[in-house]
C-alpha cells in the first residue's frame, strides 16, 4: 500500500472482497446441491430451484459483501501511510 494511489487500493480491496464472496457463493451452491440430492434420497418432495433463482441469489449475495467491504475499502484508502507506520 504505501506509495499506491487511493484509487488503486480501493480498487484493489474491493477486488479481493469480490473473489472471497464468490469463492464462499460457489462452495455454499456446490455444498447446497450435494444436501439436496442427499436430502432427496431421504425425503421424495425435496427439489432444488431453478437456474435463474440461484443465479440471482448468488448475485445478491456478491452484491452484498461487495458493498460490505466498500467502508473498510475507502477507510484504508484515506489513511496516511506514514501516520500509520509510525508507533505510538
Amino acid at each position: 500500500a504505501i506509495g499506491s494511489e487511493p484509487k488503486s487500493l480501493l480498487a484493489g480491496v474491493l477486488k479481493e472482497g469480490a473473489l472471497i464472496s464468490a469463492t464462499g457463493v460457489a462452495a455454499g451452491a456446490i455444498g447446497g446441491f450435494a444436501f439436496a440430492r442427499l436430502a432427496g434420497s431421504y425425503i421424495e418432495d425435496v427439489t432444488i430451484p431453478g437456474p435463474l433463482t440461484i443465479a440471482g441469489a448468488a448475485m445478491v449475495l456478491v452484491a452484498a459483501a461487495v458493498l460490505a467491504s466498500i467502508v473498510p475499502a475507502a477507510r484504508a484508502s484515506r489513511v496516511d501511510v506514514v501516520d500509520a507506520l509510525r508507533p505510538e
